[in-house]
């Protein structure tokens, strides 16, 4: 049987008259070392393959252990040890290519992002990309992911807050952190004894009251706008609510050819443990025009003539909604955006008294943090197609 410890020679004592720290295997009755970075000045802040007594202690028996973690992860992947002598076995771990320690941080972004864009996930990428730099300034640096503990967390949590970031903002910042850990950890890329985020505990912000009322969304449906640009935040707002509050890339991206039903999952949780969520409904009747007006007849998909990224082309639209609302004089015009019509849709279908349930299965997300999506039943189309002729119902019968 193959033994790998945290040991200290006694009889072995560096010129500076340090002593260093190695790792002893152990096979067929003899004994082989393996240097480590880590020292000590007496063997007596050595004991039990443990620092004590020193000022960084703590840090680096943390760094030990997971060193140790490393040579027992390569040990796992020799196919018949016993087929080596102990100095052999020795050096085909050493030559092996660590599991844990020697990746970085921004390797693992690297690695996190093109996975990312090979699913097409763009936005979420690049929003991955400019946290992580966030963070590597705020630590001074790339550096290697299995130096990070939960102190680091919070110590990065305490900046964001004294920063004045908005709570909102900092949950969007540290999640995108934490995606990036478990990323790593999913594939081997690190081990960890404790989970650097096992103790943060992120902020609760207030929910964003950027609904508006039915008489809100009646004056927008019912705008005439002169500009272009003031048409076209018009109609998306409007299919936005006519949809189920469907989100903006989703509806960009779906082919409405030869179709009088929708059914796709959220962009948004696509290759995650939620894409079995598909949401399906009927084409109500007054997002039909809207469809006809805007989408290309070769490939299905709405053309509102944007040339540049998906970013630029949602800043925009997010711009020009809010200045459509600010031109029909609608209260708080400045905080309405895209997402107010997925906002307004849910509260009017709420105030209806359609079952959360179901509203939760039209708009593809939970509302509660204490329960998982689509918990309590099956949630059925002919569900989905009544709560939304009920909201639709709720601004009259004329539409654009």
């Amino acid at each position: 049987m193959v033994t790998i410890k945290l040991s200290l020679v006694k009889s072995t004592r560096a010129k500076d008259g340090t002593y260093k720290i190695r790792l002893a295997i152990g096979h067929k009755s003899q004994v082989h070392y393996i240097v480590t970075p880590y020292k000590v000045s007496s063997t007596s802040q050595f004991i039990n393959g443990t620092i004590v007594g020193t000022p960084t202690a703590h840090s680096d028996n943390i760094k030990l252990r997971r060193l140790l973690d490393d040579y027992e992860s390569r040990l796992e992947k020799v196919v018949n040890p016993n087929d080596y002598s102990c100095k052999e076995l020795r050096d085909l771990l050493q030559q092996m290519p660590s599991l844990t320690t020697r990746t970085t941080f921004m390797t693992a972004v690297s690695s996190l992002c093109k996975q990312l864009r090979k699913e097409h996930r763009d936005t979420t990428a690049d929003m991955t990309e400019f946290q992580a730099q966030r963070f590597v300034d705020f630590k001074h640096g790339d550096f290697f992911l299995a130096d990070m503990t939960p102190t680091h967390i919070e110590q990065y949590s305490s900046h964001l807050r004294i920063k004045g970031d908005s709570i909102a903002y900092q949950n969007v910042a540290m999640n995108k952190i934490r995606s990036i850990i478990n990323y790593a950890i999913r594939n081997g890329l690190v081990r960890y004894d404790i989970h650097p985020f096992a103790y943060y505990r992120g902020m609760k912000a207030d929910p964003k009251e950027n609904d508006i009322s039915v008489d809100d969304i009646r004056l927008i449906r019912d705008s005439v706008p002169t500009s272009k640009g003031m048409i076209k935040a018009r109609d998306i707002f409007m299919l936005s609510f006519y949809l189920g509050g469907i989100n903006l890339i989703d509806l960009i991206s779906y082919d409405f050819r030869n179709t009088d039903e929708i059914e796709y999952i959220r962009n948004k949780t696509k290759n995650t443990k939620k894409s079995n969520r598909k949401i399906s409904f009927s084409i109500p009747p007054e997002a039909r025009p809207i469809i006809n007006r805007w989408m290309n007849p070769t490939n299905g998909h709405l053309d509102f003539h944007n040339s540049g990224s998906y970013t630029s082309f949602k800043n925009n639209t997010t711009r020009s909604i809010k200045h459509l609302a600010i031109a029909l004089g609608i209260k708080k015009a400045e905080k309405v955006c895209y997402y107010s019509a997925r906002k307004s849709f849910v509260q009017i279908g709420f105030d209806l008294g359609i079952p959360l349930e179901v509203l939760e299965y039209c708009i593809g997300q939970s509302m509660k943090s204490d329960r998982p999506i689509y918990n309590y039943l099956k949630i059925l189309r002919r569900h989905a197609d009544s709560a939304i002729r009920q909201i639709l119902d709720t601004l009259s019968t004329t539409n654009k």
